[in-house]
């Protein structure tokens, strides 16, 4: 395994992580702009959690969604997509810190840290997808209605949540395939092992008693 591969595995996971804390409080995943007069400009927006509104005097209001259950099918799945992803990435952060070969959290058994790091990988590039997915349904959805002739509610479009859920998803998925083919790599390095010679080994019959006996004595010389 390479150290600075896994160092920029690590960052690189680390930064997508991050992100996706920074998008899933996010209240810009759509936003709306409702024309009227100067008073009665408005802007509303949403994200997983609530919806806001604002007008053109600076003046906020959010109220969060009062049910689960009533909530579209894809905000659920979104929701829970993003929970798993933050989930996942805090274990592949853990596990690529134990399995990095510049850490000694692991002890010197660099097959078993090699192991763990490629466990971290996959961890990442499961944050990745998990986030890519949700963030992905939620950006289709708004497309869909946003395209719909006949679709009669409030037409949104794609916030700046969204993008910094497709950027941590990039991060991600990028980080993870660097920290797995790495450890793949690293596995099938061969160290070979010096040969040591004890002694001299002689091949042939071992010699009878009488030709032992009979080149007793003998000078060696002659």
């Amino acid at each position: 395994m390479d150290p600075i591969v896994e160092v920029v595995a690590f960052v690189l996971g680390f930064a997508g992580w991050v992100m996706v804390g920074v998008a899933l409080p996010n209240r810009y995943w759509r936003t709306s702009t409702v024309d009227g007069s100067v008073i009665t400009t408005s802007t509303i927006y949403e994200n997983l959690w609530m919806s806001c509104a604002t007008d053109s005097t600076g003046v906020h209001n959010c109220r969060e969604f009062p049910s689960l259950l009533a909530l579209s099918g894809y905000i659920q799945a979104s929701r829970a997509l993003m929970i798993t992803s933050i989930v996942c990435g805090t274990f592949g952060l853990v596990a690529t810190l134990i399995g990095m070969q510049c850490s000694k959290a692991g002890g010197e058994n660099y097959v078993l840290k090699g192991r763990i790091a490629g466990t971290g990988g996959v961890l990442f590039m499961l944050q990745g997808l998990c986030t890519m997915v949700s963030v992905s349904w939620y950006a289709f959805n708004i497309t869909q209605d946003f395209f719909d002739p006949f679709y009669p509610g409030i037409r949104y479009e794609i916030g700046e949540g969204l993008y910094i859920g497709w950027c941590s998803a990039v991060l991600a998925i990028a980080g993870g395939v660097c920290l797995t083919c790495s450890c793949k790599l690293g596995s099938g390095e061969k160290y070979p092992i010096p040969y040591q010679t004890r002694g001299t080994v002689y091949s042939g019959a071992a010699p009878t008693r009488s030709v032992a006996a009979s080149t007793y004595g003998r000078n060696a010389y002659v």
